[in-house]
């Protein structure tokens, strides 16, 4: 195949010669070789049509009885390629016909080029004919006239003078003569300068005919070779067709032996077939029923696990009841034992993640909680996770509410006539003052206590009169002063009861008398604005002294007459700070120094209760010296520490939890309620007045008490129980 190619690609580039040098001949050796080429392409065509006519041939053979075997996909192939063939064939014809067109086009045109020639050269016969009678003539005239004897010159100018006539027609003659003459020179010029282009023309079609002639020799030298290859090819197929029609029958022999070994195992396997033709009937009987049976046997698994998952729900339930009882019936005897031995009751808050925390890994969080335990708490610091456990942890989550319910109790108990003491201790910006304090929209113990206990007092106007007083101090660098007083920068004095009980109170201390809620937020709004607080790098409004909310709550019987004195005292502490870290710079510095001097005799004085030392320092400040009654004697007493959860404070955080558990294990004793009757003393600051006589509501600052054994109602002794 690809020598055929080639010869074809050979033949068309002879025949592109071919056409080529039929251009530059001439007319009758282009028309010989046209006939060639014409004769050529006749028996080209008859070739065509014997190989078309052997293929119709072979094409009306009857296909073989196996299709699909390989000799008949070799035959399949064998057709392509002749098909292909045929194609190319067209092709071929295709282009013959369109060179035997162009032939015919430029023998015509070669044809009328050859009359236009033959036209030019009659003219220039003829004309070379007209001028050479007319040199002829010219001679003849010259011949003459040079016989003609001197007196004819003679005659002759004698002529010339005579007539003028003669003498025009004279240089008329001579004028033609000498334009004759250059147009003779120039046809001869022209004459040999187409002698030269027809010995030229000559020499062309010489070197033409000879290549025409090589090139007609190796034209069919290359339909020799291509007969050569069709032939061969012919034979190839012819050989390959016989083959496949052998090996066609071999197979169809084969096949039909197959067929009847086939026939005889269908003979054979008819008897098996009918006993699997019953066994299937039976199976699809059986499996027509096997639904049903297998939705009963699911509907009864279902039956017993669901039954058993309800078993293990109902034990899981009641496991679950039982723990919640056991767990809540372990806080309350914790919290009756914590009540028999009077340990301080501590619980913990932590504040959330705000922006002034900064960005980058020491805002990040550090405390964890327990999921399952409310009162332990996990601290990581310095890449240690540190546990704590308290009698309850607030998460970041926890509302004020919540804060509020867990110490609602104690403040009840004030009413009944206890003394009790809340604070709030933690490092700068922890969040002390917003638990006890609070917002105007989400206000913290403070206000909650007093509308608590307002409510209460309502609740039992019927048989009890109440009287709730409330006063305000706080202790600035060593001083202790008067938040409601008129002049808030005189400095206080604690001293102790001179009738002997122990008790500790401050004289001048302002004290008024509350009703209302409104009462409770002009007394806190006042009290807010004389406390000292400045910007330091830890806080933006930096608690910068211990500030100290006593609540004196009063109740006579109306049946019995029993008076009961109870006080509530609500401490914010000052936040404790590192100097370095705050940026205190004078005032700022000095202020932060008696915080942290004041914070640290706290710890001295819960080291010598922890300890039970003979000797409690409670003088070394004026902050411990308040807190001696809620940490030595009989009051209920709760602190709230307050912590920061970021990665930068872990130190002070570890500190403030670590203080928080030597507190709780402070045992203080049980507390007791202070209550007498009109014949009792008056040693426990409890009046005897008749039934129902409502106290006067009005403010009034203390002095010292007196020694005898009633107060009188414009003059009551102030009992400070420090919060923390």
């Amino acid at each position: 195949m690809i020598k055929v190619e080639h010869l074809k690609e050979k033949l068309i580039s002879q025949a592109q010669e071919v056409s080529r040098l039929r251009s530059e001949l001439g007319g009758t050796d282009l028309e010989k070789h046209r006939d060639l080429l014409m004769v050529e392409n006749e028996r080209l065509r008859q070739e065509m049509r014997r190989c078309e006519a052997e293929l119709q041939e072979l094409r009306a053979k009857p296909a073989g009885p196996c299709p699909g075997c390989e000799h008949s996909q070799e035959s399949a192939q064998l057709r392509d390629k002749l098909s292909q063939l045929q194609l190319e064939m067209a092709e071929s014809k295709g282009m013959l016909s369109e060179l035997n067109l162009e032939v015919q086009q430029k023998t015509d045109r070669l044809a009328e080029v050859e009359l236009r020639l033959k036209d030019c050269l009659a003219e220039k016969a003829q004309e070379e004919e007209r001028l050479s009678r007319r040199l002829r003539d010219s001679h003849e005239t010259i011949a003459s006239l040079r016989a003609q004897s001197p007196p004819v010159k003679y005659v002759i100018k004698t002529v010339e003078v005579e007539s003028s006539k003669t003498k025009q027609a004279l240089s008329e003659s001579q004028a033609r003569n000498q334009h004759l003459q250059e147009q003779v020179a120039m046809q001869r010029q022209v004459l040999k300068e187409m002698e030269q282009q027809l010995q030229s023309s000559h020499q062309l079609t010489a070197r033409l005919r000879a290549q025409i002639a090589m090139y007609e020799s190796e034209l069919e030298r290359a339909h020799g070779q291509m007969l050569e290859e069709m032939q061969c090819l012919e034979e190839d197929k012819n050989r390959a067709i016989e083959e496949a029609f052998a090996r066609a029958q071999v197979e169809m022999k084969a096949v039909h032996e197959n067929l009847a070994g086939v026939r005889t195992n269908l003979l054979t396997l008819q008897p098996a077939l009918r006993t699997l033709t019953n066994d299937y009937n039976g199976l699809k009987r059986q499996v027509r029923g096997f639904p049903l049976l297998l939705q009963e046997a699911l509907r009864s698994v279902k039956a017993e696990i669901g039954q058993a998952i309800e078993e293990v729900n109902s034990n899981n339930q009641e496991l679950l009841r039982k723990y919640r009882r056991e767990l809540q019936l372990r806080k309350k005897c914790h919290n009756e034992l914590v009540r028999l031995k009077g340990n301080i009751r501590v619980i913990a808050r932590v504040r959330p993640v705000t922006k002034e925390d900064g960005e980058g890994p020491e805002a990040t969080n550090a405390v964890t909680f327990d999921a399952d335990d409310d009162s332990i708490i996990h601290l990581l610091h310095k890449g240690k996770p540190v546990s704590f456990e308290l009698d309850k942890v607030f998460s970041p989550q926890a509302s004020q509410q919540d804060v509020f319910q867990e110490v609602q109790a104690l403040v009840t108990s004030c009413i009944d006539g206890f003394n009790v003491c809340i604070f709030a201790y933690g490092q700068t910006g922890a969040g002390k003052t917003y638990t006890m304090e609070g917002t105007a929209e989400n206000p913290g113990i403070n206000q909650r206590a007093l509308q608590l206990l307002f409510s209460e007092v309502q609740e039992k106007a019927s048989d009890w009169e109440y009287t709730i007083t409330v006063s305000a101090a706080e202790i600035y660098n060593e001083v202790l002063r008067d938040l409601l007083g008129k002049e808030p920068q005189e400095k206080l004095e604690i001293r102790l009861c001179p009738d002997g009980s122990g008790q500790l109170y401050v004289p001048g201390l302002t004290e008024f008398q509350v009703q209302s809620v409104d009462d409770i937020n002009k007394v806190f709004e006042f009290g807010h604005t004389n406390r000292t607080t400045e910007f330091t790098n830890l806080n933006e409004h930096s608690s910068r002294s211990h500030a100290l909310l006593i609540v004196t709550v009063r109740g006579v019987d109306c049946s019995t007459g029993l008076r009961t004195t109870g006080k509530l005292n609500l401490v914010d502490l000052a936040g404790s700070e590192r100097v370095g870290k705050s940026g205190a710079e004078g005032s700022r510095l000095r202020e932060a120094q008696h915080i942290n001097k004041s914070l640290s005799a706290l710890g001295d004085v819960i080291a010598a209760l922890r300890s039970r030392q003979g000797h409690v320092p409670f003088r070394n400040s004026k902050l411990t010296y308040l807190l001696q009654d809620s940490l030595s004697g009989d009051s209920k007493t709760l602190m709230v520490v307050q912590v920061s959860p970021v990665e930068k404070n872990t130190s002070e955080t570890l500190y403030s939890l670590k203080f928080a558990e030597r507190v709780r294990s402070v045992e203080l004793g049980p507390g007791l309620r202070r209550a007498e009757l009109g014949s009792w003393s008056s040693q426990e600051h409890l009046e005897w007045e008749p039934a129902c006589q409502t106290p006067q509501p009005s403010a009034r600052a203390h002095s010292a008490p007196s020694s005898g054994t009633s107060s009188r109602p414009g003059s009551i002794r102030r009992k400070l129980q420090p919060s923390a």
